[in-house]
């Protein structure tokens, strides 16, 4: 089993377009793939609920099945167990699972896998050296479709290869004059789910920690529905975390369009957001 670390950041409308023409990605070789996915879980949602990710990735050198667990996360940076292996074709290696995961997935859950929920999208991929770490850069364009409901992607992953976490950051800063992110706990896995199923999020939230892990849960819910009432939470936990650039978004957030929700992240906000981070988890 590998360990993944990354920092997920949700990017706004610009972001993409103003990502690629970053001073700090010049020079570096881009690879572009395109990549489909289908995910995979029980009637009663036993994955879903265990915090477990099971999917089939098409890939233009053939399919991969990816198995990963809940991990931990905080403020947008999440360390999980991954498996990952090549398979013959786009249906589930039951005995890989058995192989590679044991004790990940009871038997008799095991019968009742059926497809859930698609992602299709293109990922433009970056190695980059930072702070003598090694960290992929990967900037995913897309859709998410369960059923007849879709919501698009358009997401950046920091994925740590070796040396320390903390690059991630760092990283991030350098890709905030600019770029208009934020960072983003809900993972695709997560986002089909409440696309098939509807979002639940978090009650009873005490602590800094807690109010900034909620916050992003709720933006990540507001911006895939366009629902007032996330944007309302949102706003509510990035209140109760204080600091000046926490108030500055939630006051933002208090202008925000739920027609729009896409339109509301800025390049302005992006350094706001990082130091919200720090404020919440210091």
């Amino acid at each position: 089993m590998a360990q993944e670390i990354e920092l997920k950041l949700a990017l706004g409308a610009s972001g993409p377009h103003a990502l690629r023409q970053h001073p700090r990605l010049a020079g570096h070789d881009m690879q572009r793939a395109w990549l489909a996915n289908t995910y995979y879980d029980t009637p009663g949602r036993v994955l879903e609920r265990a915090r477990i990710a099971l999917r089939i990735r098409r890939t233009p050198d053939g399919y991969l099945q990816t198995l990963k667990t809940a991990g931990s996360g905080q403020g947008g940076l999440h360390a999980r167990g991954e498996w990952e292996w090549p398979i013959d074709g786009d249906e589930l290696d039951i005995d890989g699972i058995r192989q590679h995961a044991p004790d990940t997935i009871d038997a008799a859950d095991l019968a009742q896998l059926l497809p859930r929920f698609t992602t299709d999208f293109t990922r433009e991929r970056w190695d980059i050296v930072e702070a003598d770490a090694t960290i992929e850069v990967a900037l995913d364009i897309g859709t998410i479709h369960a059923g007849d409901r879709q919501v698009p992607i358009r997401e950046l992953e920091l994925e740590l290869k070796a040396g320390s976490a903390e690059a991630l950051w760092q990283l991030a800063a350098s890709l905030a004059d600019g770029v208009a992110l934020r960072p983003a706990n809900a993972s695709k896995a997560q986002r089909g789910a409440a696309l098939h199923d509807g979002w639940t999020l978090p009650d009873n939230v005490a602590d800094a920690p807690s109010h900034w892990n909620a916050a992003l849960e709720a933006l990540d819910a507001w911006q895939d529905t366009g629902h007032a009432n996330y944007r309302h939470r949102a706003g509510h936990h990035l209140q109760a975390l204080g600091g000046n650039a926490a108030q500055r978004l939630a006051s933002a957030l208090r202008d925000a369009d739920d027609a729009r929700p896409d339109t509301w992240l800025t390049p302005e906000m992006s350094r706001d957001w990082l130091a919200a981070w720090h404020h919440a988890t210091a």
